[in-house]
């Protein structure tokens, strides 16, 4: 089984701004992918299938971002659930340019909360996370002011424009490891 958690907040006051666009990318492969529709349960709204011959859970955090590491316990000790090969995180990244991402199998928080979150409930790094940058705050703006409020029309589009390719280098990552994936993905 692969989880793929898409961080974001949720309420319609959140839907078009930076912070979300892990649910946004979610969004995308439950589409690409003929998933259906999102279903509330317990702490995330989940949606799933079968990609590649794997059976696939697409969660989103309902516990706003800096708890987002709850929606992943159910699958906590779960048989032949293993967190370094089986989780994906889906974050969004201020550090990185609109429309850049960066595929990593570990690494550290950064100071993003949703990050923080999922290690604390880990406890540890080590699990892949694809992160999508949203843009570098103007100088002297506040960073969660920031990736709370919507994109510049062409910074949107430039991430919009590169969800179908997520959906293939996810698609990689399922079926034939985290190397792949990154090598199909980073730029």
């Amino acid at each position: 089984m692969k989880v793929i958690l898409g961080l974001g907040n949720p309420g319609p006051r959140y839907d078009a701004t930076r912070h979300n666009v892990g649910w946004w990318a979610a969004d995308r492969l439950a589409y690409d992918w003929g998933f259906g529709a999102f279903r509330q349960e317990g702490p995330a709204l989940v949606s799933g299938g079968v990609v590649e011959g794997e059976e696939v859970v697409l969660l989103k955090p309902t516990t706003y971002m800096n708890r987002s590491g709850m929606a992943l316990r159910p699958f906590l000790g779960r048989e032949g659930f293993h967190v370094s090969s089986d989780l994906m995180v889906l974050v969004d990244d201020a550090t990185l340019d609109a429309g850049r991402v960066r595929l990593r199998p570990r690494g550290s928080a950064g100071g993003h909360n949703g990050l923080k979150s999922v290690q604390s409930v880990l406890g540890h790094a080590d699990y892949s996370r694809l992160r999508i940058g949203v843009g570098r705050p103007p100088q002297g703006a506040d960073l969660v002011d920031w990736v709370l409020s919507a994109m510049q029309d062409e910074d949107e589009e430039r991430v919009l424009e590169l969800l179908p390719e997520l959906t293939e280098a996810i698609r990689v990552w399922i079926a034939e490891g985290i190397e792949p994936a990154m090598n199909r993905i980073n730029r």
